[in-house]
């Protein structure tokens, strides 16, 4: 049975609003993640977190919005650990579903009870469908054709289109826009204007900053200006697109960053063994997020010697 569309794609009402709010000046945007959440992430916000697993995933901004407790929230789910602490949290009512899962521990326990007690809204896409529906709305378009999906049970749950192409008749699967309002991407360094570099994998960051009225930016290192202007090769979002900077070095731990940092294996396996129950997620939020006052205090808590041997070795 086809899904709901949880967040209709009103492409020119985005982009009246994009001209009316962006701030296009060079403009220093450096702030922490609590303000960064207060001023940019609202109850009731269809929100995004760009990773790749768990590569470059922005937790420190996601503990601050656990932290704040932002209401009602609608989620891109394509992530781990971050779609699990809103999830748990109870912020979450509704998400387009691509997979949430930890590899080879398996799938993930938090977002199974969530649905068997049939508190989440649900519709599923493919990893290139979401992204292609963000791409739509970076190009300013209402849909993008694929084939993705077609014959399969995933195209029967999403809110996809069966479209006839007018020059072959073949069938197509018509995937609408994806405009959120509020995206989270970190990045390996950022200046305080906002314009950012990323080492490695670039994910769907492009397409998702691209895709965000709002857009949040953590960054592991803040540079000079002068810096991003030697490699502007490397200057995968520019400034214009971007509201806020936050710098949070080791932001995706116990996640990995790529070049910089290791993901913490045993953090992980603990994480996973608290996730299993409901009490021990409690016990886990409760622990490395509510006893945290900020991003720097969770770092405290995880201790600098444990830090500093997942940094990579070059």
């Amino acid at each position: 049975m086809a899904a709901p569309l949880l967040q209709p794609p009103d492409i020119e009402g985005f982009r009246r609003w994009l001209r009316r709010h962006k701030n296009r000046d060079l403009t220093p945007k450096l702030m922490t993640e609590r303000e960064a959440v207060r001023r940019f992430v609202r109850d009731g916000d269809y929100v995004g977190f760009e990773l790749y697993g768990t590569v470059r995933c922005p937790l420190s901004v996601v503990r601050e919005i656990v932290r704040q407790g932002k209401k009602r929230l609608r989620l891109a789910g394509q992530g781990l650990i971050d779609v699990d602490l809103l999830v748990a949290a109870g912020l979450v009512e509704a998400m387009d579903l691509t997979y949430v899962g930890y590899e080879a521990y398996g799938l993930s326990a938090v977002l199974r009870r969530a649905c068997e007690a049939g508190g989440l809204r649900l519709a599923e896409w493919s990893n290139g469908a979401l992204a292609w529906r963000m791409k739509a709305a970076a190009m300013g378009v209402p849909f993008l054709p694929a084939r993705s999906m077609l014959g399969t049970d995933t195209f029967r749950r999403s809110a996809a289109k069966r479209i006839r192409d007018p020059f072959t008749g073949m069938t197509l699967a018509a995937l609408p826009a994806l405009i959120l309002d509020c995206g989270v991407v970190h990045v390996h360094r950022a200046d305080v204007y906002g314009n950012c570099q990323l080492d490695g994998i670039t994910g769907f960051a492009l397409e998702m900053a691209r895709a965000s009225k709002r857009l949040i930016i953590s960054a592991e290192e803040i540079v000079d200006t002068d810096e991003i202007r030697r490699k502007p090769e490397k200057t995968a979002i520019p400034f214009y697109l971007v509201d806020a900077v936050v710098h949070a070095p080791f932001g995706s731990h116990p996640g990995e960053t790529c070049y910089l940092y290791e993901r913490d294996e045993p953090h992980i396996r603990d994480y996973l063994k608290a996730a299993a129950t409901e009490e021990g997620m409690k016990s886990y939020l409760k622990r490395w997020i509510h006893s945290a006052r900020d991003h720097r205090d969770y770092l405290k808590m995880v201790g600098r010697e444990r830090l500093e041997r997942l940094r990579t070795k070059r």
